[in-house]
């Protein structure tokens, strides 16, 4: 018996909040660091576009899925990459997920509290506070990308 990855699909307020974000930063209105996503769709081939919250930690910066195997981490995948863009500005990154979970583990610690308040309820009970072991069994859960960002 196989089990679906964890994914929290957005409901019809967090879409419309996330349409209201994503327009705002393609507008140059960064919300507490928020930065609208766009990358490669692995079978339109289109462009997709989200709002997320790039996340700096000991100097690299990291994409947190807080719902956990969505779209865009299937897409980023594939694509290996995307854009951040606030106004006008775009930046092309290239993106390699984290396999190791120790490394995830200090990354979502680090992110859980930076923006626990705004994705705690993702985290089915997982927060900043939480133990080691209790970040370790999150991890699979939530995937992780270092992000490298393009001149």
């Amino acid at each position: 018996m196989s089990q679906q990855p964890y994914y929290l699909r957005a409901g019809a307020t967090a879409t419309r909040l996330n349409k209201i974000i994503g327009w705002l930063a393609r507008h140059g209105v960064s919300l507490l660091g928020s930065a609208e996503m766009s990358v490669r769709g692995r079978t339109s081939g289109r462009m997709q576009r989200i709002p997320v919250n790039p996340h700096a930690y000991e100097g690299a910066q990291y994409l947190v899925s807080a719902r956990g195997h969505s779209q865009w981490v299937r897409n980023m995948r594939v694509a290996g990459g995307g854009e951040l863009r606030v106004g006008r500005r775009t930046r092309a990154f290239t993106a390699v997920e984290i396999a190791d979970d120790a490394q995830k583990a200090r990354v979502l610690r680090a992110y859980l509290e930076r923006w626990g308040w705004e994705v705690n309820q993702y985290f089915q009970g997982v927060t900043a506070k939480s133990t080691d072991a209790e970040l370790l069994a999150a991890c699979p859960d939530h995937p992780v990308f270092r992000i490298t960002v393009g001149g």
